[in-house]
Protein backbone atom coordinates (compact mmCIF):
# COMPACT_ATOMS: atom_id res chain seq x y z
CA UNK A 1 0.00 0.00 0.00
CA UNK A 2 1.55 3.42 -1.30
CA UNK A 3 1.68 6.33 1.11
CA UNK A 4 2.11 9.97 0.26
CA UNK A 5 3.46 12.42 3.11
CA UNK A 6 2.96 16.11 2.50
CA UNK A 7 4.91 18.38 4.05
CA UNK A 8 5.30 22.22 4.45
CA UNK A 9 7.79 24.31 6.18
CA UNK A 10 5.31 26.73 7.38
CA UNK A 11 1.95 27.11 8.03
CA UNK A 12 1.27 30.72 6.48
CA UNK A 13 -1.42 31.70 4.19
CA UNK A 14 -0.81 34.16 1.91
CA UNK A 15 -2.38 34.91 -1.51
CA UNK A 16 -5.29 36.76 -3.72
CA UNK A 17 -7.87 34.15 -4.78
CA UNK A 18 -10.81 35.52 -7.12
CA UNK A 19 -13.54 33.47 -6.50
CA UNK A 20 -16.26 32.30 -8.61
CA UNK A 21 -19.94 33.91 -9.13
CA UNK A 22 -22.61 32.76 -6.87
CA UNK A 23 -23.97 29.67 -7.84
CA UNK A 24 -27.39 30.59 -6.32
CA UNK A 25 -27.66 33.89 -7.16
CA UNK A 26 -26.82 33.33 -10.70
CA UNK A 27 -29.70 30.94 -11.27
CA UNK A 28 -32.07 33.14 -9.70
CA UNK A 29 -31.06 35.74 -11.89
CA UNK A 30 -31.22 34.10 -15.08
CA UNK A 31 -34.38 33.24 -14.28
CA UNK A 32 -35.54 36.62 -13.30
CA UNK A 33 -34.24 38.00 -16.54
CA UNK A 34 -35.76 35.27 -18.78
CA UNK A 35 -39.01 36.16 -17.60
CA UNK A 36 -38.72 39.45 -18.33
CA UNK A 37 -37.63 38.64 -21.56
CA UNK A 38 -34.07 39.89 -21.67
CA UNK A 39 -30.93 38.91 -23.02
CA UNK A 40 -28.99 37.88 -19.81
CA UNK A 41 -25.52 38.59 -21.78
CA UNK A 42 -26.95 42.31 -21.44
CA UNK A 43 -27.53 42.74 -17.98
CA UNK A 44 -25.28 40.07 -16.04
CA UNK A 45 -21.74 39.80 -15.36
CA UNK A 46 -19.87 37.58 -13.57
CA UNK A 47 -21.97 34.54 -13.31
CA UNK A 48 -21.18 31.30 -11.69
CA UNK A 49 -19.50 28.98 -14.17
CA UNK A 50 -21.05 26.05 -12.27
CA UNK A 51 -22.72 23.01 -14.30
CA UNK A 52 -26.18 23.94 -12.84
CA UNK A 53 -25.73 27.66 -13.93
CA UNK A 54 -23.52 26.74 -17.18
CA UNK A 55 -27.02 24.73 -18.06
CA UNK A 56 -29.26 26.65 -17.09
CA UNK A 57 -28.11 29.35 -19.11
CA UNK A 58 -28.08 26.68 -22.42
CA UNK A 59 -31.14 25.55 -21.88
CA UNK A 60 -33.11 29.55 -21.78
CA UNK A 61 -31.57 30.23 -24.99
CA UNK A 62 -31.85 27.26 -26.95
CA UNK A 63 -35.14 26.80 -29.33
CA UNK A 64 -37.11 23.93 -29.52
CA UNK A 65 -39.84 22.57 -26.75
CA UNK A 66 -37.39 19.50 -24.84
CA UNK A 67 -35.50 20.32 -22.40
CA UNK A 68 -32.74 18.12 -20.51
CA UNK A 69 -31.26 19.85 -17.32
CA UNK A 70 -28.43 16.36 -16.89
CA UNK A 71 -27.53 16.50 -12.85
CA UNK A 72 -28.85 19.99 -12.90
CA UNK A 73 -31.21 20.11 -9.74
CA UNK A 74 -31.25 24.09 -9.24
CA UNK A 75 -31.49 23.96 -12.79
CA UNK A 76 -34.55 21.41 -13.18
CA UNK A 77 -36.22 23.06 -10.16
CA UNK A 78 -36.56 26.34 -11.26
CA UNK A 79 -37.20 25.61 -15.10
CA UNK A 80 -40.54 23.81 -13.94
CA UNK A 81 -42.08 26.83 -12.26
CA UNK A 82 -40.33 28.92 -15.32
CA UNK A 83 -41.87 26.37 -18.49
CA UNK A 84 -45.42 26.61 -16.92
CA UNK A 85 -45.54 30.29 -17.60
CA UNK A 86 -44.46 29.83 -21.54
CA UNK A 87 -46.96 29.20 -24.03
CA UNK A 88 -46.79 25.97 -25.89
CA UNK A 89 -45.75 22.33 -24.53
CA UNK A 90 -42.54 21.86 -23.42
CA UNK A 91 -41.06 18.01 -22.04
CA UNK A 92 -38.31 18.37 -18.97
CA UNK A 93 -36.06 15.71 -18.50
CA UNK A 94 -32.82 14.86 -16.94
CA UNK A 95 -30.15 12.31 -16.23
CA UNK A 96 -31.16 9.01 -14.78
CA UNK A 97 -30.16 10.37 -11.35
CA UNK A 98 -32.76 13.06 -12.11
CA UNK A 99 -35.48 10.96 -12.75
CA UNK A 100 -35.15 9.36 -9.05
CA UNK A 101 -35.19 13.07 -7.24
CA UNK A 102 -39.28 13.76 -6.42
CA UNK A 103 -40.54 16.89 -7.66
CA UNK A 104 -44.17 15.95 -6.51
CA UNK A 105 -44.45 18.84 -4.14
CA UNK A 106 -43.01 21.67 -6.57
CA UNK A 107 -45.59 20.11 -9.43
CA UNK A 108 -48.83 19.81 -6.49
CA UNK A 109 -48.12 23.42 -5.54
CA UNK A 110 -47.75 24.55 -9.88
CA UNK A 111 -51.03 22.39 -10.08
CA UNK A 112 -52.80 24.20 -7.66
CA UNK A 113 -52.20 27.45 -9.48
CA UNK A 114 -53.85 25.96 -12.70
CA UNK A 115 -50.70 24.64 -14.22
CA UNK A 116 -50.91 22.02 -16.91
CA UNK A 117 -47.93 19.21 -15.68
CA UNK A 118 -48.20 15.97 -16.28
CA UNK A 119 -45.73 12.90 -15.19
CA UNK A 120 -44.75 10.96 -18.04
CA UNK A 121 -42.98 7.63 -16.05
CA UNK A 122 -43.30 7.55 -12.56
CA UNK A 123 -45.79 9.87 -10.24
CA UNK A 124 -43.99 12.45 -8.37
CA UNK A 125 -40.82 12.21 -10.41
CA UNK A 126 -39.06 13.40 -13.89
CA UNK A 127 -39.80 13.93 -16.99
CA UNK A 128 -42.58 16.00 -17.04
CA UNK A 129 -44.83 17.42 -19.86
CA UNK A 130 -46.24 20.74 -19.30
CA UNK A 131 -48.94 22.40 -21.35
CA UNK A 132 -49.91 25.57 -22.34
CA UNK A 133 -50.54 28.60 -19.33
CA UNK A 134 -53.88 28.74 -20.01
CA UNK A 135 -55.37 28.40 -15.72
CA UNK A 136 -52.30 28.93 -14.37
CA UNK A 137 -52.70 31.71 -11.90
CA UNK A 138 -56.84 31.85 -12.15
CA UNK A 139 -57.65 29.19 -9.64
CA UNK A 140 -56.04 30.77 -6.86
CA UNK A 141 -53.08 32.44 -5.88
CA UNK A 142 -52.87 31.67 -2.29
CA UNK A 143 -50.31 28.21 -2.13
CA UNK A 144 -50.02 26.28 0.79
CA UNK A 145 -46.34 24.64 1.18
CA UNK A 146 -45.05 22.31 3.57
CA UNK A 147 -42.03 24.70 5.19
CA UNK A 148 -39.40 21.70 5.62
CA UNK A 149 -39.63 21.28 1.44
CA UNK A 150 -36.56 22.24 -0.81
CA UNK A 151 -35.98 26.37 -0.34
CA UNK A 152 -35.52 25.60 -4.93
CA UNK A 153 -39.17 24.87 -4.75
CA UNK A 154 -40.47 27.83 -2.46
CA UNK A 155 -37.81 30.49 -5.19
CA UNK A 156 -39.20 28.50 -8.33
CA UNK A 157 -42.56 29.73 -7.05
CA UNK A 158 -41.86 33.25 -6.30
CA UNK A 159 -40.06 34.40 -9.18
CA UNK A 160 -42.66 33.25 -11.56
CA UNK A 161 -45.08 35.08 -9.05
CA UNK A 162 -44.93 39.07 -10.56
CA UNK A 163 -46.27 36.95 -13.83
CA UNK A 164 -49.84 35.51 -12.37
CA UNK A 165 -52.77 37.40 -12.85
CA UNK A 166 -53.14 37.95 -9.27
CA UNK A 167 -49.80 37.40 -7.90
CA UNK A 168 -49.05 35.05 -5.30
CA UNK A 169 -49.40 34.65 -1.61
CA UNK A 170 -47.36 31.60 -0.36
CA UNK A 171 -48.26 30.22 2.71
CA UNK A 172 -45.41 27.93 5.06
CA UNK A 173 -46.97 25.18 7.01
CA UNK A 174 -44.45 25.22 9.97
CA UNK A 175 -41.14 26.69 10.31
CA UNK A 176 -38.92 27.79 7.36
CA UNK A 177 -35.83 25.80 7.91
CA UNK A 178 -34.61 27.69 4.54
CA UNK A 179 -35.34 31.20 5.04
CA UNK A 180 -32.02 32.47 4.32
CA UNK A 181 -32.41 31.52 0.74
CA UNK A 182 -35.70 32.78 0.40
CA UNK A 183 -34.71 36.52 1.66
CA UNK A 184 -32.05 36.08 -1.01
CA UNK A 185 -34.73 34.94 -3.51
CA UNK A 186 -36.82 38.46 -2.64
CA UNK A 187 -33.92 40.46 -2.78
CA UNK A 188 -33.14 39.38 -6.46
CA UNK A 189 -36.74 40.05 -7.03
CA UNK A 190 -36.63 43.54 -5.47
CA UNK A 191 -33.25 44.27 -7.12
CA UNK A 192 -35.46 43.78 -10.58
CA UNK A 193 -38.68 45.94 -9.54
CA UNK A 194 -40.78 43.23 -8.45
CA UNK A 195 -42.85 43.90 -4.96
CA UNK A 196 -42.50 41.07 -2.60
CA UNK A 197 -42.87 41.04 1.60
CA UNK A 198 -43.44 39.20 4.26
CA UNK A 199 -47.14 39.48 5.49
CA UNK A 200 -46.50 38.11 9.26
CA UNK A 201 -45.21 34.35 8.38
CA UNK A 202 -46.79 34.17 4.45
CA UNK A 203 -45.12 35.83 1.41
CA UNK A 204 -46.63 37.99 -0.90
CA UNK A 205 -46.01 39.08 -4.13
CA UNK A 206 -47.71 41.61 -6.58
CA UNK A 207 -48.55 41.05 -10.01
CA UNK A 208 -46.22 43.35 -11.91
CA UNK A 209 -42.92 42.77 -14.71
CA UNK A 210 -39.61 42.64 -14.07
CA UNK A 211 -37.85 45.68 -14.94
CA UNK A 212 -33.98 44.35 -16.45
CA UNK A 213 -30.92 46.02 -15.23
CA UNK A 214 -27.29 45.55 -15.19
CA UNK A 215 -25.84 43.34 -12.27
CA UNK A 216 -22.65 42.03 -11.22
CA UNK A 217 -23.10 38.56 -9.52
CA UNK A 218 -21.05 38.31 -6.45
CA UNK A 219 -18.75 35.92 -5.20
CA UNK A 220 -19.62 33.10 -3.62
CA UNK A 221 -19.46 33.01 0.00
CA UNK A 222 -19.52 28.65 -0.15
CA UNK A 223 -16.88 28.90 -1.95
CA UNK A 224 -14.96 31.32 0.30
CA UNK A 225 -15.55 28.93 3.67
CA UNK A 226 -12.85 26.73 2.64
CA UNK A 227 -10.38 29.55 2.28
CA UNK A 228 -11.49 30.55 5.80
CA UNK A 229 -10.96 26.90 7.32
CA UNK A 230 -7.72 26.91 5.49
CA UNK A 231 -7.18 30.42 7.52
CA UNK A 232 -8.42 28.88 10.93
CA UNK A 233 -5.36 26.41 10.41
CA UNK A 234 -2.79 28.64 9.39
CA UNK A 235 -0.38 30.81 11.84
CA UNK A 236 -0.11 33.93 9.82
CA UNK A 237 -3.10 34.61 6.77
CA UNK A 238 -2.59 37.58 4.62
CA UNK A 239 -5.87 36.69 2.26
CA UNK A 240 -7.30 38.90 -0.22
CA UNK A 241 -10.65 37.06 -1.41
CA UNK A 242 -12.02 39.19 -4.43
CA UNK A 243 -15.89 39.84 -5.14
CA UNK A 244 -17.33 39.44 -1.81
CA UNK A 245 -19.65 42.03 -0.75
CA UNK A 246 -19.99 43.79 2.40
CA UNK A 247 -24.18 43.75 1.98
CA UNK A 248 -23.89 40.01 0.60
CA UNK A 249 -27.73 38.29 -0.10
CA UNK A 250 -26.26 35.19 0.72
CA UNK A 251 -26.76 33.89 4.29
CA UNK A 252 -23.59 32.49 3.98
CA UNK A 253 -21.55 35.79 4.85
CA UNK A 254 -22.33 35.21 8.55
CA UNK A 255 -19.04 33.37 8.15
CA UNK A 256 -16.74 36.37 8.42
CA UNK A 257 -18.66 36.57 12.18
CA UNK A 258 -18.59 33.05 12.88
CA UNK A 259 -14.65 33.20 12.07
CA UNK A 260 -13.86 35.40 14.40
CA UNK A 261 -14.17 32.75 17.19
CA UNK A 262 -10.88 31.54 15.43
CA UNK A 263 -9.22 35.15 15.42
CA UNK A 264 -9.77 35.59 11.41
CA UNK A 265 -10.07 39.15 10.84
CA UNK A 266 -12.22 40.08 8.00
CA UNK A 267 -11.82 43.49 6.56
CA UNK A 268 -14.01 45.34 3.33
Amino acid sequence: MEVLHLSKPDRALRGHIALDGSKSLSNRALIVLALAGADPADWLSHLSTSKDTVTLQRLLAQPGDEYDAGDAGTTFRFLTAYLATRPGVQVLTGSARMRERPVGALVQALRTLGADIQFLEKDGYPPLRIGEPDHLGKKTRVIHVEAGVSSQFLSALLMIGPYLPEGLELVPEGRLVSRPYIEMTMRMMRYFGASVDWQAENIVVRPGVYQPRPLRIEADWSAASYWYALAALAETVELTLEGLSDDSWQGDAVLRQMMEKFGIETVG
